[in-house]
């Protein structure tokens, strides 16, 4: 065959492509489907830019350009005054209130409940989930059964028997006492775990036993080795959902020894003029409150979706 009919059939190839109507409404297709994809992106990821924006403007100079997209008078000023590094004259020169909160105390309070509640949680969840899954015991579906009911169950109902009960304790204002009703276990990291664990082949672990290991140790050397991408995932779920938690961390405690950043923010906002907020301030504080979760997903986001997609949680 000579390079000209070759050259010849490609050409007519390519002549068929592109009189094929389903080949042609495929492009189109993936043409609308991409863009609507790319709206949609930037509709998610606007609210963060905006509030990067705000968080550098001066509070004072942006209500002159409400509209621009770029920080009105690039300054630091915002963030200094969330951190307390700036006077109450410097703050009040760029727009500010002047009002301050103890930034470094309320994150490691912060750090220290959610890790607490993290560390606790998965290790007695993982467990539980372990029983439930792999082991046979009566009553066993029964129970889990009440499990799933209690994911229902909206979390402002437990609000005050749990206050009661961490008030009777003697735990209010403390961090243990912001901890103590989820640090043991939750019915959703139970179900996440227990999702993955009924996946693991059964004759493994029938071969531990016949070799004559305990229930203890199939779960430690075993069972949790195969499911630590897993672990690692709702270690990071609850942390960013403790992380973010303002009403339960706000009655419980109002100690400077206590507080919690959110409830530290909200202090801050209610420390600011209510006809002249403090915007610049709000949006300092709130991205300063991220960055912890913007690394965690950063790094950790893409074994978080394979790890909810093995488990088979919707």
């Amino acid at each position: 065959m000579s390079l000209i009919d070759v050259k010849a059939r490609r050409a007519a190839k390519q002549a068929s492509r592109a009189d094929d109507p389903s080949l042609a409404k495929s492009k189109v297709a993936k043409f609308f489907g991409g863009l609507a994809l790319i709206i949609v992106i930037l509709i998610t990821l606007f609210p963060i830019y905006w509030m990067f924006r705000t968080a550098f403007s001066n509070n004072r100079a942006m209500f002159a350009e409400p509209l621009s997209l770029l920080p009105v008078d690039f300054t630091f000023g915002p963030l200094q005054r969330v951190l307390g590094l700036a006077t109450p004259e410097e703050a009040m020169a760029e727009g500010g209130s002047g009002a301050s909160i103890n930034f470094a105390q309320y994150m490691l309070n912060s750090i220290a409940a959610c890790t607490l509640i993290t560390v606790f949680q998965v290790t007695f969840s993982s467990m539980a989930a372990y029983a439930f899954a792999l082991l046979n015991w009566k009553g066993r579906d029964k129970v889990f059964a009440i499990f799933l009911i209690a994911l229902m169950v909206p979390g402002i109902f437990t609000l005050l028997p749990n206050f009661i009960l961490v008030k009777d304790l003697g735990l209010l204002n403390t961090i243990l006492g912001i901890a103590l009703p989820t640090m043991f276990m939750t019915p959703f990291a139970i179900f996440f775990l227990r999702q993955f664990f009924l996946g693991i082949n059964r004759s493994i672990i029938e071969a531990a036993v016949i070799d004559g290991a305990n229930q203890w140790r199939i779960f430690r050397t075993i069972v949790v080795p195969l499911a630590w991408p897993q672990i690692i995932t709702l270690a990071i779920l609850q942390f960013i959902q403790y992380w973010n938690d303002y009403l339960w961390p706000f009655l419980v405690g109002q100690s400077e020894s206590s507080k919690l950043l959110t409830v530290g923010l909200g202090i801050f906002k209610s420390q600011t003029p209510q006809g002249n907020p403090d915007w610049a301030g709000l949006m300092a504080g709130a991205l300063v409150a991220a960055v912890p979760i913007f690394i965690l997903m950063l790094v950790f986001g893409r074994k978080i979706v394979g790890s909810i997609q093995s488990s088979g949680v919707k």
